[in-house]
């Protein structure tokens, strides 16, 4: 079976957000400053882009299996993408967070301003919860 292609670097995350616009940077360390204190972890550059706090192990009906991030998003140019188990237990949270598009298990936003932080941490905790049992 083939490996997983997003794994953790030894990467830093300071330097890789060196790399980003500075509106990012500032969103960036919002957003971890929020995962590192929901999670405990210290933030891991996961692949080139993706910015991941703890370790979870999954193995799908097919068989297929890896290790990801509990919680994660990475900056990108466009929109900030943070990454969640699916939206099948957020559809109350959804509907308070403000401006943004979802997709199978990522959730688009074009800036956090957009958006109410106290709403996507409810949600970020409870996406810990699930696969942290806390």
């Amino acid at each position: 079976m083939a490996e997983n292609k997003t794994q953790p670097t030894t990467a830093g995350v300071a330097d890789f957000l060196a790399g980003v616009a500075p509106r990012r940077q500032a969103e960036a360390e919002t957003l971890i400053a929020m995962m590192r204190d929901i999670s405990g972890f210290e933030p891991v550059l996961w692949g080139p882009s993706i910015i991941g706090f703890g370790t979870t192990h999954y193995r799908y009906d097919s068989g297929r299996e890896g290790d990801m991030p509990i919680l994660a998003f990475s900056p990108r140019k466009a929109r900030l993408t943070i990454y969640f188990d699916g939206f099948d237990h957020y559809g109350e949270q959804l509907a308070r967070l403000g401006k943004h598009s979802s997709s199978v298990s990522c959730l688009y936003v074009n800036k956090l301003d957009d958006i109410d932080l106290a709403v996507l941490r409810e949600m970020l905790v409870a996406c810990h919860g699930r696969y942290t049992g806390k």
